[in-house]
């Protein structure tokens, strides 16, 4: 009877975590950005701008594109990936198809990488490839095979934003 009266009682707990990501992460990110040396000028896909280290909130759902800018230093664009995060599965077992249709639906079971999009900046004229830096400052590739492993999957979700123009290619 005790098994009877559990069961029942997590059928309206279970129906009430659909779009547990919703709740616990919300559809938007903060992501940091830093360079080295830091001061250059970010402009992200839609146009809003800062100075490093700066950061911005950003929806979990979207793909995007930022410029790095600094006198004297080589230009840097970097794709923004929007990833399903590891936690879907255990959403759509605890939360049940809804939560994890909500969840979907609005990107908060997604997260964007890089972040923080940190970018070693080479000098002008250098034929150094910038690098990518983790949190700590340690290189962990170059930004050209990122953008590579990246590019078609942000394109095509810029595009399907109106962020990228059509028949635009990645470089």
């Amino acid at each position: 009877m005790k098994k009877y009266i559990l069961a029942c009682a997590m059928i309206p707990i279970a129906s009430g975590l659909g779009g547990c990501a919703t709740v616990m992460n919300g559809t938007s990110q903060p992501v940091e950005f830093q360079s080295d040396p830091s001061g250059a000028t970010i402009t992200l896909v839609n146009g809003l701008t800062c100075e490093t280290p700066c950061q911005y909130s950003m929806k979990r759902g979207d793909d995007s594109m930022v410029t790095f800018t600094l006198a004297g230093y080589e230009p840097v664009e970097v794709y923004i990936q929007s990833r399903t995060g590891g936690g879907v599965v255990g959403n759509v077992l605890a939360g049940g198809i809804i939560g994890g249709v909500v969840d979907a639906s609005n990107g908060a079971s997604n997260h964007l990488y890089p972040d923080p999009v940190y970018i070693r900046l080479v000098q002008a004229g250098s034929t150094a490839p910038a690098v990518m830096l983790n949190k700590r400052g340690e290189v962990i590739g170059t930004v050209d095979e990122y953008n590579a492993r990246v590019a078609s999957d942000v394109i095509e979700g810029m595009q399907e934003q109106g962020l990228f123009p059509a028949g635009r290619t990645a470089g």
